[in-house]
């Protein structure tokens, strides 16, 4: 839109923003408030798009949807609502069987979550990934492997990449665990729609994610969260735990450390992924954990922005000696 003929170029030219005056083909295009050139191109998701003529022109590749539990009861649902959710019991993170009749499931992946710290907020320490008739448990770093009776066969492989590992089934249902407090659950777009539980439903829409177990819609993140626990022996989350306020003298040191987040260093990603509601749950990690691993807590916090960074093309360098 910004290159329009005018009195400001001579006949056929066109402004360039820049103050320029260009051909119609040498017109640039405009991406997160950056200008490119003809021919540059630029990634969104796992699409391509290429600057022509001053519009884009993008590859239609479908891409996988990917849902994230990390630190202390951070959630981002497979269509990007950010919420907080703390509960001391098992969770349906998410699976495909969700309540139709005929809907027969081939997978389920469970996030056992147990207190960290004193304050009352909770981790995730142990997931269980239901492939078919196979059970994976993950915990302590490690995984091991459970035949039951009932179920297809569902084949899946592993491999470790950098702090990863990674699990992919032959079913389109993909588990990255950096053997911590954080999950990334990945899916092929078939199941767009198709599944339930804290992630969400997939269906490219955030405003319906809060659909409890019932198929209800709900606001509340305690009501939603407390619909998809596994045993009903656990008791309900009935308040969301403020652990900045508990522990007030760890308040200036949580947010002197989270302020990397919001500084120079990841400049070049701010304008491509909020850093807002990652700084707040630094913050609340940071005071959250205070018997042990408070450094862990924060450096996964802060891994948590960085690793939505890279995936919008914003590569930033921020481990040091001194920092994680």
């Amino acid at each position: 839109a910004e290159c329009v003929s005018g009195c400001v170029c001579p006949e056929g030219l066109f402004d360039d923003g820049k103050g320029g005056c260009v051909e119609e083909k040498d017109c640039p295009c405009i991406h997160n408030n950056q200008w490119y050139y003809s021919g540059q191109k630029v990634t969104v998701d796992c699409n391509t798009c290429t600057c022509q003529k001053g519009f884009w022109s993008c590859t239609e590749d479908i891409c996988f949807g990917t849902c994230m539990i990390y630190g202390s009861g951070h959630y981002i649902t497979f269509d990007g609502k950010f919420y907080d959710f703390d509960g001391n019991c098992e969770y349906v993170a998410t699976q495909d069987f969700c309540g139709d009749k005929n809907s027969s499931g081939s997978f389920s992946i469970i996030t056992e979550n147990v207190p960290c710290g004193t304050t009352g907020v909770t981790c995730s320490k142990a997931i269980k990934m239901f492939l078919g008739k196979t059970e994976l448990k993950l915990e302590n770093k490690d995984y091991k492997e459970i035949q039951r009776d009932i179920g297809d066969d569902v084949h899946y492989w592993n491999r470790t990449v950098g702090l990863y590992l990674v699990i992919e089934a032959s079913n389109g249902v993909m588990l990255i665990w950096d053997k911590k407090t954080t999950v990334f659950i990945k899916l092929t777009p078939g199941y767009k729609g198709k599944v339930c539980g804290l992630c969400g439903n997939f269906d490219d829409k955030s405003n319906n994610d809060f659909t409890t177990r019932s198929g209800l819609q709900e606001t509340n993140a305690l009501k939603f969260g407390n619909s998809w626990k596994q045993s009903f022996m656990c008791p309900d989350v009935t308040q969301e735990i403020k652990p900045c306020d508990v522990k007030p003298h760890r308040k200036s040191w949580a947010e002197k450390e989270c302020s990397i987040i919001q500084s120079e260093v990841f400049k070049i990603c701010h304008s491509k992924v909020d850093p807002i509601p990652f700084y707040e749950a630094c913050v609340h990690d940071a005071c959250s954990c205070d018997s042990g691993g408070d450094c862990e807590c924060f450096c996964s916090a802060v891994a948590a922005y960085a690793q939505e960074c890279t995936k919008a093309q914003a590569c930033v360098f921020w481990r040091t000696p001194d920092i994680c």
